[in-house]
């Protein structure tokens, strides 16, 4: 997963960004929850198509939008499901991966509750609105 830069002969870890897809998702009043997994699918895709080199995405997922998507990864993009709930999931995913050095992990999310337990593990945070635009800049 690292790469080494060799102008500061150091090792560099991919940035980390991990989605919180029914946060992301319920942001827009598109008709989403007509179709739960269908909406996940359209998330996914557009975060395959907005990818940089530089990324690893995480889409964390619960609920009945689980059913239809596995587990694993799907276009480049790993897909978890929340064993319960999703909130305690990506703070799981965060504090593992900031226990690594040099791990940059940003979360997509609104959630206020959530937004306070990953900065306190040292997480950046995107809003649901950038991630949108950045999505949209992309297609």
């Amino acid at each position: 997963m690292g790469h080494r830069d060799h102008t500061e002969g150091t090792v560099s870890e991919q940035e980390l960004m991990v989605v919180d897809a029914a946060n992301v998702i319920g942001s827009r009043p598109n008709g989403w929850w007509r179709d739960r997994p269908a909406a996940v699918l359209r998330l996914i895709t557009g975060l395959a198509r907005c990818r940089r080199d530089s990324e690893d995405i995480v889409v964390v997922v619960e609920g009945s939008a689980r059913m239809g998507v596995g587990v694993g990864l799907l276009e480049g993009i790993r897909v978890t499901h929340a064993p319960g709930s999703a909130d305690d999931e990506i703070v799981r995913i965060v504090a593992d991966a900031t226990a690594e050095s040099g791990r940059s992990v940003t979360v997509v999310t609104a959630d206020r509750e959530l937004r306070d337990r990953t900065t306190e593990l040292g997480a950046r945070l995107l809003r649901p609105s950038a991630l949108w635009e950045r999505l949209e800049r992309a297609s």
